[in-house]
């Protein structure tokens, strides 16, 4: 402060200072110490400067007071520009040097040179995860700062949040504004919360099933077992793809079920409070699949041929609905079933499929089971133009934990990947809500022109397959019992058709 007080008396007069219009620029410095002399004098137009616990202040009557009083009274030409930093100008405990006009507007002051770091990340790319359906030019909630109200990017943002908006948006437009902007003069209808199953056994209107039937009927069974042996393996995965998108309404969807489910599709139904009977649906769904198509194994009391066939076909539905239809649901429901603790355990059965079937036996191991577990993992999935009905077990079972049966260890159960597949999942909730109708045009084209058969229509039903497995009384039991008896019968068809070798047989 001596040195600064030294500056403002050393052949300075009242004219040059009231002249002077703020600091001049670099390039107008004839000398050094002229330099330095102004820029002092910009130091004391700070107006923390002339508090009362300034040295300048302390004397009112002084030349100096007077004379900055006098500079800040003069208007400032707008064509003023910043000094730079200089070592000789500024020291790290002085202030900042400033120009004496106005102050800039905000979006002005950003662009200076010593900006905020936040502020120099304005533009900073949306995450790589959710690049693929953003706009780049329309901002994202990952920026640091929006762009501003009635630019370029601004409209381009308001023009994409008017073409696709989430649910989860409207609403909350809706508890900020009273209505929606695009539903101005119509009423809201809150979407309505299902508390019952869309699975009804008891009502079940059947070509195949009588009114009043018994579990697993032999008669019944040797039906179902002709009627997929009939066809090949893509007309079953066509078949089973149809009823899924039906049951998951990716498919069949009205503007009366849009409007009580509040969303345009079941995909995105499935990610909101709202859906929980929707998932507990495809819960169901899954592990009565998957049982359906354990009991058609095991039902064969036949050679350890006829069983390998059986599975060469089973592997082939599963390669089916994994590459020519892109159904991940009912691919990962049949791989459940070849999977199970009941048929993995047929050494014979195994043998012969490896001898008789070699390339299913390759395919099941090389390619299927990976990928399933790359599935299960979060890391690998179909390219979204090819797929129908997206892989949701995961993300279904961590949402009702609760009510999904427990089959063994989850793929987040380990400690040291666990909390990483958990984000996987979560993260790919985002892309299955916001592609619902991409989901809905591939299951169009893919089933363009097919002739489906009512019978395998109904095999492929839930509610067959839950009077089929149950019978018209247990299917509408407790779903725990009905999965641990099941369990119990799995495992008794599994042991007769290959006895367990006792250690004193070895």
């Amino acid at each position: 402060m001596k040195r600064r007080s030294v500056t403002m008396t050393d052949g300075l007069t009242a004219d040059k200072v009231t002249r002077s219009d703020g600091c001049p620029t670099s390039t107008s410095l004839p000398h050094p110490r002229e330099s330095i002399r102004n820029c002092a004098l910009s130091m004391d137009q700070i107006p923390d400067l002339h508090s009362p616990m300034s040295p300048i202040s302390e004397s009112p009557s002084s030349p100096a007071y007077s004379t900055v009083t006098r500079a800040h009274a003069t208007p400032a030409a707008p064509s003023a520009t910043a000094l730079p930093a200089s070592p000789v100008t500024r020291r790290s405990s002085e202030p900042q040097l400033c120009p004496g006009s106005a102050p800039k507007p905000p979006a002005e002051s950003d662009k200076g040179p010593y900006a905020s770091p936040s502020h120099t990340l304005c533009k900073a790319s949306p995450s790589p995860s959710l690049s693929s359906y953003s706009d780049p030019d329309s901002g994202h909630y990952c920026q640091l700062q929006p762009p501003v109200r009635g630019s370029r990017e601004w409209a381009a943002a308001e023009a994409s949040s008017r073409q696709a908006r989430s649910y989860g948006e409207r609403l909350k437009e809706l508890s900020e504004n009273g209505t929606l902007e695009a539903d101005r003069g119509r009423a809201f209808i809150a979407p309505i919360v299902e508390a019952t199953s869309s699975f009804n056994p008891a009502t079940f209107q059947s070509l195949l099933i009588p009114k009043d039937n018994r579990p697993l009927e032999v008669g019944l069974l040797r039906k179902v077992k002709e009627l997929l042996a009939e066809v090949d393996a893509r007309t079953l995965a066509r078949h089973v793809t149809k009823v899924d998108c039906l049951v998951a309404r990716i498919l069949g969807v009205t503007k009366e079920m849009q409007t009580l489910m509040g969303v345009r599709w079941g995909m995105e139904l499935l990610t909101l409070p709202h859906g929980r009977q929707l998932r507990l649906d495809l819960l169901e769904r899954f592990h009565t699949m998957s049982i359906m198509l354990a009991v058609d194994i095991l039902g064969c009391t036949g050679s350890a041929e006829e069983r390998a066939a059986l599975l060469h076909k089973t592997i082939q539905l599963a390669a089916e609905l994994r590459g020519t239809m892109g159904n991940m649901f009912s691919f990962a429901a049949v791989m459940g079933a070849l999977d199970m603790a009941q048929i993995a355990r047929l050494e014979q059965t195994w043998v012969t499929l490896r001898q008789r079937h070699t390339e299913g036996a390759i395919l099941y191991e090389k390619k299927l089971k990976p990928f399933l577990k790359s599935l299960n993992e979060g890391k690998e999935g179909p390219p979204l133009s090819n797929t129908t009905f997206p892989h949701v077990l995961p993300l279904i079972t961590l949402l009702e934990c609760e009510s999904a049966p427990a089959e063994g260890p989850e793929p987040w159960g380990s400690t040291e990947h666990g909390v990483e597949v958990v984000l996987a999942h979560l993260e790919a909730a985002r892309t299955v809500a916001h592609h619902g109708g991409l989901y809905h045009t591939n299951a169009e084209v893919k089933l363009q022109g097919f002739q489906a058969r009512p019978e395998l229509l109904e095999v492929f039903s839930t509610e067959f397959q839950m009077r089929l497995l149950w019978g018209s009384q247990g299917a509408s039991s407790n779903q725990a019992r009905r999965y641990e008896k099941f369990d119990k019968v799995l495992t008794a068809l599994s042991h007769k058709l290959e006895p367990a070798v006792r250690s004193s047989e070895l």
